[in-house]
């Protein structure tokens, strides 16, 4: 599938242009990753930008969530490895790859960034930088949706939270634009 088809399943899909947003920072988010580690950045990137298909469909029944998508992805013929990565996100399967720990751990950090960029003076990503960030991390009640433990997880991949975030925000503001920030 190319980038261009995976949009057009977004765009089929999802009509909140913040879920959007989202998935977009999660597929710029995952191309980083997969450039970092040396791993398929097109199968990663489609991972982020899929991984939230059914959310509209499925917001009222979470146990639901990515099941749909799962359908929806195999009758397209998107790769195993990447169905499978995006259900671990949701805890519907148990993550096996770097891909898979990897989707846990970047969907939150989006949301967490987008919060404290809206949060700064500028509500800009450009000024944030990783202590402004982190400073954020240790407030429990700012973006208290934003799970600061799956975002940890990183750690369970090789890199330290300060690196994750690096990472992350870099990714995001590369594409600050399509994000509107």
């Amino acid at each position: 599938m190319t980038r261009e088809e995976a949009l057009e399943l977004v765009n089929l899909h999802l009509k909140n242009k913040n879920l959007v947003k989202h998935v977009l920072a999660v597929e710029a988010i995952m191309r980083a990753l997969a450039r970092h580690f040396h791993e398929d950045e097109h199968a990663w990137s489609l991972c982020g930008l899929l991984h939230d298909l059914d959310y509209e469909q499925t917001k009222d029944k979470p146990d639901q969530h990515t099941l749909i998508t799962e359908k929806i992805l195999i009758e397209k013929g998107i790769e195993p490895p990447i169905i499978h990565a995006i259900k671990c996100h949701n805890h519907h399967a148990e993550p096996q790859s770097l891909m898979d720990q990897a989707i846990y751990a970047a969907d939150p950090i989006s949301g967490f960034i987008v919060a404290a960029a809206l949060m700064h003076p500028e509500k800009k990503l450009a000024p944030l930088d990783i202590e402004f960030i982190k400073r954020r991390f240790g407030e429990k009640r700012f973006a208290a949706g934003a799970s600061r433990e799956q975002m940890a997880s990183c750690e369970t991949f090789g890199m330290t939270l300060d690196e994750f975030i690096d990472i992350s925000l870099r990714a995001m503001q590369a594409e600050h634009q399509a994000l509107g920030l």
